[in-house]
């Protein structure tokens, strides 16, 4: 995730809007690949040619997760993600709807209304599949006839395609599901990345030799398959090359899915702390060993080809 040192608190609901003249797109925005960075830029331009401020609007938690639609464990960027990804891709504020059960139920013309109360909107940009209002009764024609009636403009934004199929949240899930680093970052346009806190586990990589921090993701966080990869570890400022195991730890007799990560050439406490894992190669799946000093070897492989991919 970009450096958040330059990045605003979210405004929310309909509240605390920016003053003058607002272009504000609106979406999911899960992940913000390369589908959304084109919307935002969309938005941008016109923004600027206009005079007006670029407003992105998201919604926490997602719509698929406050209706049950989306399994447990899917989201790609949680709402601090978003909104510090919505800013470095050119919004200049950032709105956060609280998903609840009184807004899902709202009429799509109440939420429209709401919305021009909240601040001066000149124009709304969306992606063509765009759908809003009790029941996803309002539709992207649905929106040009309530912004005719209030005085908005409306610009639709054609999805983008890569590898021969369009740029989407869901295709990236499934990349990730699968251990495919690359398309995953293709389509987001970065390395996927893991943000949590550095939580104590059971010791067992310090006695192996390799001390790990387990980092503790937020529940709906999507992991990618489980294996051993070649990640960055970001610690505050500063950023560590490391080597990441994610799964349930078969040679022990398995329990929960972690994510560890062996940081290279580092010590120190940073137990409490955020760490952002980062990931950049997938080097296996992971494999019960007949011992732990067989699980040893492995893993002083396992950190030689990260420091390799990672150079």
């Amino acid at each position: 995730m970009p450096d958040d040192a330059q990045v605003r608190n979210p405004i929310r609901n309909f509240t605390g809007w920016p003053s003058g003249p607002l272009h504000v797109a609106i979406g999911v925005f899960d992940g913000v690949h390369l589908g959304h960075q084109m919307l935002i830029r969309t938005l941008l331009g016109g923004a600027r040619a206009a005079g007006a401020t670029a407003v992105a609007a998201t919604f926490d938690p997602l719509p698929g997760q406050a209706l049950a639609q989306d399994p447990p464990g899917s989201t790609l960027a949680d709402a601090p993600e978003r909104v510090t990804l919505l800013e470095h891709a050119g919004a200049e504020a950032v709105v956060i709807f609280t998903f609840d059960r009184a807004f899902s139920q709202q009429p799509a013309n109440t939420f429209v209304a709401r919305l021009c109360t909240a601040g001066d909107v000149k124009r709304v940009v969306v992606g063509v599949d765009f759908q809003f209002g009790h029941g996803r009764e309002g539709s992207v024609e649905a929106l040009q006839v309530l912004g005719a009636r209030h005085g908005f403009a409306v610009t639709i934004v054609e999805p983008i395609s890569l590898g021969g199929a369009v740029v989407s949240s869901t295709r990236i899930r499934a990349a990730l599901r699968e251990g495919d680093l690359m398309t995953a970052q293709a389509l987001l346009g970065r390395p996927y990345s893991v943000t949590g806190t550095i939580v104590r586990g059971e010791q067992r990589g310090r006695a192996l030799g390799f001390p790990t921090i387990n980092v503790a993701p937020p529940d709906d966080k999507l992991l990618p398959r489980d294996g051993i990869y070649a990640t960055w570890a970001i610690l505050g400022a500063q950023r560590f090359r490391a080597a990441s195991s994610l799964g349930v730890r078969p040679t022990f007799g398995g329990g929960p899915r972690r994510l560890e990560s062996y940081i290279l050439d580092f010590t120190g406490d940073v137990y409490g702390q955020q760490a952002e894992i980062v990931f950049v190669e997938r080097l296996r799946d992971e494999l019960k060993f007949d011992s732990a000093d067989d699980l040893a070897r492995q893993i002083a492989m396992d950190v030689d080809q990260s420091r390799l991919a990672l150079r």
